[in-house]
């Protein structure tokens, strides 16, 4: 694969996921100070509560979809 258009093709038939792990390679991202905090308040057990009620209402067959956007 040495031209651009080669990329492209080959782009094109990547997964979804695939594409993902792509996108990051090609645009690191890094923490801001707000990523670094939920990652400090997730491991001191601060959202424990609701993944405890998200996984009560995933075994009780009560999940729901999120609403459909609105069209503006």
């Amino acid at each position: 694969m040495s031209t651009v258009a080669e990329i492209k093709e080959a782009i094109e038939r990547l997964s979804p996921r695939e594409r993902c792990e792509l996108e990051a390679l090609l645009h690191p991202r890094t923490d801001d100070d707000w990523d670094r905090e939920m990652q400090a308040d997730a491991a001191a057990g601060k959202f424990d509560r609701l993944k405890d009620e998200a996984a009560a209402e995933r075994r009780a067959g009560k999940l729901r979809d999120f609403p459909k956007p609105r069209k503006p």
